[in-house]
């Protein structure tokens, strides 16, 4: 009697499993074989707890949207935890060496818009090697160098470009060399290309269509130098600044839905596409949680929470972008060339000492 107890409460046990596992959008339409594979990263995650990401570029409301439907998405409890930190580029870039050098890992994900930095990372074997199902529909991007299969794509790319405000200035340049004389001198801000990695990558992709004499011109008009773009952003909306030569359609989208008038311009000699690598740690705490959280923002549910809240560009084929205006489609964007992966750390400082030279910050 008790055996058959003991079988009838098993079976219970699975058939309330199944029906659990059965209300998981995402094994919805999925094969045998990847549903399997989801189910035991899910129990695993679940184990885990927790999930630890760093990011350069997504604001907490955006957070808080993707955590509510990354739950949702697998079927996690309230109780998991999604522990996100905002970080300066060159920040991040420091604390995950930091950590990665002592030995004592306590991200699982870093984001971040610095190529060349995640391609070395991946070469010195600080990523954990993950082909995520998500992956193919990142092919062309990664094919482009824009990321690396089997460690990383990502979550959305972002540029730098001419931006002002409309009430304040009526700007109808279409170049980058339009931008010189646009505003008095000293009423024009630029990213810091001496403390950002995001600036220094801009600026290295930049001088493959514009001389070194474009940018002693652009010196001497005495602009004030900057590092967080929603700054950049806030005092071209003050009326401090007339332009920047590095806003973020990112912040255009995101001050405007306030009330502001930002506009900005894709210059037709092109732009420089900083793709927003998610990477996992190799020593990640919560390696299967990581797993998720990357094959989930990869998804097309996850790039339209993305794209709706930061305005960033998704890498995935067939994407349709919910802000066009702010977040063109990928294809649109005439992208400056640049092999992210042959383009050292130490090529980056040559090109960091330039700009120096030049700008005396």
């Amino acid at each position: 009697m008790t055996r058959i107890l003991t079988f009838v409460a098993a079976c219970a046990l699975a058939i309330l499993a199944t029906s659990a596992f059965a209300q998981v959008p995402a094994l919805e339409g999925t094969s045998p074989a990847e549903k399997a594979r989801i189910t035991a990263l899910i129990e695993a995650a679940k184990g885990e707890g927790a999930v630890t990401y760093w990011d350069v570029v997504i604001q907490p409301e955006t957070n808080d949207a993707l955590t509510a439907a990354f739950r949702k998405y697998y079927g996690l409890p309230d109780s998991f935890k999604v522990n996100y930190q905002l970080l300066a580029t060159a920040a991040l870039q420091t604390r995950v060496e930091q950590e990665v050098g002592a030995d004592k890992v306590t991200v699982d994900i870093a984001a971040i818009g610095s190529p060349s930095w995640v391609f070395e990372r991946a070469a010195k074997g600080d990523a954990l090697e993950y082909d995520s199902p998500q992956y193919q529909h990142y092919a062309k991007s990664i094919e482009s160098g824009l990321g690396k299969k089997g460690f990383f794509a990502f979550n959305g790319a972002y540029l730098f470009v001419p931006m002002w405000d409309s009430t304040r200035l009526d700007f109808k340049g279409k170049s980058w060399k339009d931008v010189i004389a646009a505003v008095p001198a000293g009423r024009m801000s630029l990213g810091d290309v001496s403390k950002s990695a995001a600036y220094l990558a801009t600026y290295a992709g930049q001088r493959k269509v514009l001389d070194v004499d474009y940018f002693k011109k652009l010196s001497e008009t005495k602009g004030s130098f900057l590092v967080r773009s929603e700054q950049i952003a806030s005092r071209v909306v003050s009326g401090e600044d007339l332009m920047t030569f590095t806003g973020m359609p990112t912040r255009a989208y995101q001050n405007n839905q306030k009330g502001a008038k930002l506009k900005f311009i894709f210059p037709e000699e092109g732009v420089v596409l900083l793709p927003q690598n998610m990477f996992i740690l190799k020593k990640a705490l919560h390696p299967n949680a990581a797993k998720l959280w990357i094959d989930f923002i990869l998804s097309e549910q996850g790039q339209n929470l993305i794209v709706k809240g930061e305005a960033l560009i998704s890498g995935r084929a067939g994407f349709k972008s919910p802000l066009p205006e702010y977040a063109p489609p990928i294809e649109s964007l005439k992208v400056i060339p640049i092999d992210w992966e042959k383009t050292s750390t130490a090529d980056l400082q040559k090109l960091r000492q330039e700009w120096v030279g030049m700008f005396n910050p």
